[in-house]
């Protein structure tokens, strides 16, 4: 994995922050390889929040907290959450690869 002891920590805060003490977060993609270089921070973020109002929120806040914490850079975030109508193959290839923080 190649985040930081500080980049692990301030990504997994801010998600809480966010989306609740509840939400889990995975790391996946460029990052998640220790053989890759470059690469932007792509996360895996499940959280228990239903409301889709609430989670657009959430994400903006997050996104928000991880810019300011972790300095500008290319960060990209799915959600997934109960009740979710249709889930892109991306998100299985997360769940599956994704390291958790």
């Amino acid at each position: 994995m190649r985040l930081s002891d500080y980049q692990r920590q301030k990504i997994v805060q801010s998600v809480k922050n966010c989306f609740g003490a509840q939400a889990r977060v995975k790391l996946f993609g460029s990052r998640a390889d220790d053989g890759r270089r470059g690469g932007d921070i792509d996360l895996l973020i499940t959280t228990d929040m239903q409301d889709i109002n609430d989670i657009v929120r959430a994400e903006i806040s997050c996104q928000v907290q991880l810019q300011q914490a972790l300095g500008e850079q290319k960060i990209d975030i799915l959600i997934d959450y109960p009740g979710r109508a249709h889930s892109p193959p991306i998100f299985s290839i997360a769940e599956q690869s994704g390291i958790p923080l």
